[in-house]
């Protein structure tokens, strides 16, 4: 294993641009203050010829600023300044956007290199996957912090190949350790820069969604108030003609293409319970978990699915590769419901050893569906890539597009390997699915700190 990462990262390495190379960003080498006419041979935006104005702020820090010279406006197209704790400059960023003309290139020519693999017509679809972005309001160059709003800009990018049919954030929007206003304002900024008009899109909630880690810092007390993360993130995705759903309560939704459903479920579902000192029952953070009212709709979707192939998104992996519960509460409960659809059971669902809050008690009757099977579930959380088959249903496991530094303690064996560094592709990492029903296969394709394919059968 240790052997293929080493390759990987050689190739990445070797294939692609990284920003603190002189050879590859030859606008490193301009630190005096003036203007300079720089063209294809500096690695400009598409080879075009632009004027480079180098100056420094109030503050004594050099930026450099990218305007085309055939343009009359003032104000230039793309900016970065110089990063002391790196010695280089950072990327160059759109002024407007924030996105990386270095990054769109580099997904351009994913886009070019896996679109030859996938076949277009019926039954095949192409969900863009993105998770564990973990924003935060620190200008980390090694870790999590405002590169996560970043990434999800950049992943957008995807839509514009029309490649895709469905795009999902898996959860963790946010990593939660910002006081709540901030929280807030983070998850209205993602918000926006999520939705689309052009792709439908599925918004999941994940475990650091609720801002616990924050409050785990200040004497447990509530940072957001109840069913805020619900209040801003979710009505935008329930307001799509696209998405079908029962309620609007519990983050359960699914979408239909052909004969493939795709189901959003939330393993983040806690009851919002507070003390007298106004301090949580359950964190969030740490009870990853199911209820009886959201699983009551997943049985009501499941026993309206016939001829469909089924896949579930969720956050959280609900059992681990050895079968075991995966989440605080339910997990197992969960893949059990889904067996039991595969094998057209009809019973009563029961929980053990759980707080009352979690108890399930839902009956459930597939006898009537026909020409249907859940065949996949896609979910983050770990900062991994995994995957394993239980009982026929494939679990396939995301890394995290959050910066993971090689230095941090949180930082898993996994991202360790791809030793990921600020502005380089290894930077972030995010995914395009593609599902086809023909074939009976899934095709994984991964940029960044990912792997390139995985392919698994149907």
């Amino acid at each position: 294993m240790l052997g293929f990462f080493a390759k990987k990262i050689a190739q990445v390495l070797n294939n692609h641009k990284q920003e603190n190379n002189n050879d590859t960003d030859p606008m490193q080498k301009f630190l005096k203050v003036g203007e300079y006419s720089v063209g294809a041979q500096e690695n400009t935006p598409d080879g075009g010829d632009y004027t480079l104005t180098v100056y420094k702020d109030d503050h004594g820090i050099l930026h450099q600023a990218l305007s085309p010279e055939e343009s009359d406006k003032l104000a230039a197209t793309y900016v970065r300044r110089f990063d002391s704790r790196l010695g280089r400059f950072r990327a160059f960023q759109n002024r407007k956007t924030g996105v990386r003309y270095s990054v769109t290139d580099y997904l351009d020519t994913f886009l070019d290199q896996i679109k030859p693999q996938i076949r277009s017509g019926n039954n095949s679809i192409n969900i863009g996957v993105l998770t564990d972005t973990h924003y935060k309001a620190t200008d980390s160059v090694d870790f999590y912090g405002n590169n996560g709003l970043i990434h999800v800009r950049e992943f957008n990018h995807l839509e514009k190949s029309g490649l895709l049919h469905l795009k999902a954030h898996l959860g963790d929007w946010i990593d939660g350790s910002d006081a709540g206003l901030i929280g807030e304002s983070e998850l209205i900024k993602l918000r926006n820069s999520f939705k689309s008009t052009r792709t439908p899109f599925a918004i999941i909630k994940g475990n650091h969604d609720e801002n616990d880690k924050f409050d785990e810092h200040h004497d447990l007390k509530a940072s957001f108030p109840e069913n805020e993360f619900e209040k801003i993130m979710w009505p935008i995705m329930y307001a799509q003609k696209e998405l079908k759903y029962v309620s609007r309560y519990h983050g359960v939704a699914y979408f239909d293409k052909d004969d493939l459903r795709v189901i959003f479920v939330n393993t983040s579902d806690v009851p919002y319970i507070l003390d007298e000192q106004g301090k949580k029952k359950y964190d969030t953070k740490l009870t990853l978990a199911i209820r009886e009212d959201q699983v009551e709709e997943l049985i009501e979707i499941l026993s309206s699915s016939s001829g469909k192939k089924i896949i579930l998104l969720s956050h959280g992996n609900p059992i681990n590769r050895k079968g075991g519960n995966a989440l605080k509460y339910n997990g197992r409960s969960l893949h059990e419901l889904l067996v039991a659809f595969n094998q057209r059971e009809k019973g009563r669902m029961h929980s053990h050893n759980v707080p009352p809050e979690f108890t399930l008690s839902n009956d459930f009757d597939f006898t009537n569906v026909e020409n249907a099977k859940v065949i996949a579930y896609f979910c983050g959380h770990r900062h991994v890539e995994d995957q394993f088959r239980i009982n026929g249903i494939q679990y396939i496991l995301f890394n995290c597009s959050a910066l993971m530094g090689p230095g941090h303690a949180l930082t898993t064996k996994y991202n360790k390997n791809w030793n990921r560094q600020i502005d380089d592709i290894t930077e972030f990492a995010g995914y395009v699915v593609n599902v086809d029903l023909v074939k009976s296969q899934i095709q994984v394709f991964g940029y960044g700190a990912a792997s390139f394919k995985r392919v698994f059968s149907i």
